[in-house]
């Protein structure tokens, strides 16, 4: 009788996520910095500014109250609930009550909890590229197939309807909206916003709308929430947002998942057994965040407008590198499909991913290669870093490729 087949020791589902590059690129990059090189990383989509004082003083005293000491119920604190619908309200025009809100620990699991609530095996996803890295693998966690719609920088990175039409089938349940996006920078005009919202109410598509960086964007670009615009979609729509971006609070992880009553019970009793309550006095920094002004936001916001205009232009003049302006976020996606093949200091890249690895090698400069958003032959570059490390950094890349 045969020895039965050895099983193996992680199940299939989690064995084939692949880690999140961002974070890898980041941490390989502190890594190096820690053994004393000089390297400057463009990886992490990380405000570089510290958290603004009110809110930090907020949390100060938030530990103190035994209240915040005990479990607090699974869909956040009734006031924070009932702050982020009025700031849903005040910012973007989306009125919604606070039964709507279900307060996750960040952006990440408001993702996937969206997937998880929505999704049968099977059910495709429509993913219009390049996409932030969580977005398939919080599909496929959740059962889901994630479909790629493909976008290139002369349609600006942004999708159509035809598009979105081509790539549906009879499986098609969702549709993921990212805009500004990660990681182009790309902010759809309200009337595309629009023409994708009806299309899907048209078809019976939801639509999970992930709207973490609404304030940050520039020039003549404004952000619209697409059920503000198309309100017939809002029964089949999930908003997600948190405070991470806006408010330079990507540690605190505070997030939230906005939808239909019923979709956001059925999200809060799946949270119930995963993680409970989000952190009390992270809850109470996230209430004092929402609450207060939005003076430290529009300064950030002005230092990453000054730290895009300076990225286009010095990627621009590298020779091999197309980099579309971006009108949101705090990232550059350029293309450097003209610089593979190229012979590099003896060396040469074929492959976007190879031509990264050279230039942390070589230059000391971490960036992220298109690989990890589903779009090979580009970079993501985040400026949100200092305004000298930012100049320094492209200006090594400039002296690599020369």
């Amino acid at each position: 009788m045969s020895a039965a087949a050895p099983r193996s020791r992680v199940s299939r589902r989690v064995g084939g996520i692949a880690p999140s590059a961002t974070l890898a690129v980041d941490a390989t990059a502190k890594a190096m910095k820690a053994a004393g090189r000089p390297v400057i990383g463009f990886g992490a989509g990380e405000p570089d500014f510290p958290t603004p004082g009110y809110i930090v003083e907020a949390a100060q005293a938030a530990c103190a109250v035994p209240r915040n000491h005990r479990y607090t119920p699974t869909a956040g604190l009734p006031e924070l609930r009932a702050a982020v619908a009025e700031k849903t309200k005040r910012d973007s025009g989306y009125d919604i009550t606070a039964d709507q809100v279900l307060i996750t620990n960040g952006g990440k699991q408001a993702v996937y909890q969206a997937f998880a609530t929505l999704l049968d095996p099977g059910d495709e996803v429509l993913l219009p590229t390049p996409y932030w890295t969580t977005y398939p693998e919080a599909i496929q966690l959740a059962g889901g197939v994630p479909v790629e719609v493909p976008t290139t920088e002369e349609s600006g990175y942004l999708v159509s309807v035809e598009a979105l039409e081509k790539a549906r089938t009879p499986r098609t349940k969702v549709l993921l909206f990212c805009s500004p996006s990660n990681p182009t920078g790309a902010v759809y005009p309200p009337k595309q916003v629009e023409a994708i919202g009806r299309w899907a109410v048209e078809h019976g598509i939801w639509v999970i709308t992930d709207e973490i960086y609404e304030h940050l964007v520039y020039g003549e670009a404004r952000h619209v929430s697409m059920p503000v615009v198309v309100p017939e979609l809002a029964d089949t729509c999930v908003v997600l947002n948190g405070v991470a971006k806006t408010y330079a609070m990507t540690g605190w992880r505070v997030g939230w998942m906005i939808g239909p009553v019923d979709v956001i019970k059925a999200a809060t009793n799946l949270q119930s057994h995963a993680t409970s309550n989000v952190c009390n006095v992270a809850q109470a920094a996230a209430l004092a965040a929402v609450t207060g002004p939005l003076d430290a936001v529009a300064e950030m916001r002005a230092a990453f407008d000054r730290r895009r205009r300076t990225i286009v232009e010095m990627l621009s003049a590298i020779d091999g590198v197309v980099c579309p302006e971006p009108q949101g976020a705090f990232y550059a996606y350029p293309s450097v499909k003209g610089l593979l093949g190229r012979e590099i200091r003896g060396k040469v890249a074929h492959t976007s991913a190879e031509l990264a690895s050279l230039v942390l090698e070589e230059a000391e400069v971490a960036v992220v290669p298109g690989e990890a958003f589903g779009t090979p032959g580009y970079f993501r570059l985040s400026y949100a870093l200092g305004d000298d490390d930012l100049v320094e950094g492209i200006s090594r890349l400039q002296r690599l490729f020369a």
